[in-house]
């Protein structure tokens, strides 16, 4: 599976050094203060360029200082040079900057009681500084030396493959165009080169709070059995059906960990997979309310067993709500356990335990298996959920908690990485079709999925952009665009009334695109569209299917006045519609 979370859309300033090299030691900026500014000079008097989160980390351009050249105003101490966003190189404050070294050798002595103790643990002197820092603010976090026994230049080719690992760049040196794109070049996704592997694989770039969460163990914790709790309500708190069941006096953070301790898997992790598979809203009521008619009692919280022959005669409340009646997920707690029990199994307990592994499986206990069977293809996918991850314990204030992380150790990460090879001269992508139901796929790419529909995608988008997006989680070769005649269509804008075909592991299935206010199916929204809106409003045009469904942009189920002004304040720009 190969899963794409929405939140990765927003890019997040992560450096892209221009060289992943052998030194003697790595020099990184640790940064002290929230909100610390970039700027294009070693002053205050010079332009702002972004401002650095706390606890992130960004490589400098050289272990030196620069001179403060505005005379100290604003900035007590002198600047240090950092890559930003990419390749981009910006001066920060020495005031907000703590220099973090690590060694790229193992044959440092250790001299502190931390260096000494992870090196007894297995770490090598490369992770010493990160990690060294983490415990001096986190004394109870434990860290496990997870032994790969994988070199680490092979590591990166086998995951540099094309197809294998896509990323959001406009570096050149971070994509490999020897590779066949499956997004089309002209998409903002490119194939990974073996520098943007090596950067986003290598664990010590991530040795911060905020992203050291990525290498958390996803099994359950007894010690945060009473904490758990706070930590869903956090992340479930907006969600109708969560607010459902809250008012039915069923509170699913309790569930949810009680579940997670009999499957033994973290029910943080689980809550927000629900959360994933039945979105906020309330458009999968039927799925979670255990009212539908002849299914009462019965719930599918995991959106499983709706494939594309039962939907396509039955609908999906009928193929999820048949599912989970055939498995006897009857009552909230089995229906909850039974999903929970299907992602254990296929990850957490096939040694995938961590976010990291999950998309670098390199678990040394199963060596036939590794390189493969991987969650997705987003290179920043790990550091994206550990972000959400890390908010979500911040908020419970359960930082100071005992949590575990297994972090992958290499042998021979002194090496040099370079491009020279690419990822396999322009061989077809590895296709590595999906575990997820067709429904799942949509949304884990950020669109919606309603009854036959795929919405929520952008006027003007591009199509090979959405079928990058979508193959990022289905995999390459998986996801056909067709015209509304079913001829295959690979350039163009997007437009209601085309369609998409995506293949999974159990079968395929078609949706048919919408897009709210284009009733015309040529891809924007315009005069002609409010035309036909009015029109139908006052009897003497149809709308039906695809583009009926189109004309509800205010999503209340019938076309109105309503829908009428929204279309046109779209047009006048007063006004965005919700797709």
């Amino acid at each position: 599976m190969k899963k794409i979370i929405l939140t990765i859309m927003i890019l997040f300033s992560f450096l892209f050094f221009k060289n992943v090299y052998a030194s003697t030691y790595t020099a990184r900026a640790y940064i002290l203060d929230q909100g610390a500014n970039v700027r294009t000079g070693s002053g205050t008097q010079n332009k702002k360029l972004t401002s650095l989160n706390l606890g992130s980390y960004y490589l400098l351009v050289e272990d030196r200082t620069y001179p403060d050249t505005n005379q100290n105003n604003g900035c007590n101490s002198d600047w240090y040079q950092i890559y930003y966003n990419g390749v981009d190189v910006g001066y920060v404050c020495g005031d907000h900057v703590k220099v973090i070294r690590s060694y790229s050798t193992d044959d440092v002595t250790p001299t502190t009681t931390c260096e000494i103790e992870m090196s007894n643990l297995g770490f090598p002197s490369s992770y010493w500084g990160g990690l060294c820092n983490l415990k001096e603010k986190f004394p109870n976090w434990q860290f496990v030396a997870l032994d790969t026994k994988v070199d680490w230049s092979y590591a990166v080719e086998r995951e540099s493959v094309c197809g294998k690992s896509y990323i959001q760049t406009s570096n050149e040196e971070f994509m490999d165009r020897t590779c066949n794109n499956a997004y089309g070049w002209d998409s903002s996704w490119k194939n990974g080169s073996q520098k943007a592997v090596a950067y986003y694989m290598d664990p010590r770039n991530f040795l911060s709070e905020r992203y050291i969460f990525q290498f958390e163990y996803l099994k359950y914790s007894t010690n945060l059995t009473n904490s758990y709790p706070t930590s869903i309500k956090i992340i479930l708190q907006g969600a109708e059906f969560y607010k459902y069941h809250l008012n039915l006096n069923n509170d699913l953070s309790i569930i949810f960990n009680d579940v997670g301790k009999i499957v033994d898997t973290n029910p943080v992790f689980l809550a927000a997979r629900t959360l994933q598979e039945l979105g906020a809203s309330t458009t999968l009521f039927n799925l979670y309310s255990g009212v539908y008619p002849g299914f009462e009692g019965y719930y599918n919280f995991f959106n499983y067993g709706v494939s594309d022959e039962c939907a396509t005669e039955n609908g999906v409340t009928y193929c999820g709500l048949k599912y989970a009646k055939d498995n006897n997920w009857y009552g909230l707690t089995e229906a909850i356990k039974g999903g929970a029990n299907f992602i254990s199994s296929s990850y957490i307990n096939k040694g995938q335990y961590t976010t990291y592994l999950q998309k670098f499986n390199v678990v040394p206990t199963s060596a036939s298996n590794q390189f493969i069977h991987q969650f997705q293809t987003n290179l920043a996918a790990p550091s994206s959920e550990s972000s959400s991850t890390y908010k979500s314990y911040s908020e419970s204030n359960l930082l100071n908690e005992s949590f575990v992380f297994y972090i992958p150790v290499y042998t021979g990460m002194d090496a040099t990485i370079n491009n020279s090879s690419g990822g396999g001269t322009g061989e077809k992508p590895e296709s590595n079709l999906s575990d997820l139901a067709i429904n799942t796929i949509v949304t884990s790419s950020g669109y919606k999925y309603k009854n036959g529909y795929i919405l929520g995608i952008a006027v003007d988008n591009d199509i090979s952009t959405v079928k990058g997006v979508l193959e990022s989680v289905a995999g390459y070769d998986n996801v056909y665009i067709m015209d509304k005649n079913g001829n295959k269509i690979t350039s163009g804008k997007v437009a209601t009334g085309m369609k998409v075909k995506i293949t999974n592991k159990t079968g395929s299935e078609t949706l048919q695109i919408v897009i709210k206010g284009d009733t015309s199916g040529d891809g924007i929204i315009n005069a002609l569209d409010l035309l036909q809106v009015q029109k139908y409003i006052l009897g003497t045009y149809t709308l039906s299917g695809v583009y009926k469904e189109a004309g509800d942009t205010s999503e209340d189920g019938t076309i109105n006045a309503l829908d009428l002004l929204q279309v046109q304040k779209d047009i006048l720009g007063t006004y965005k519609i919700v797709q």
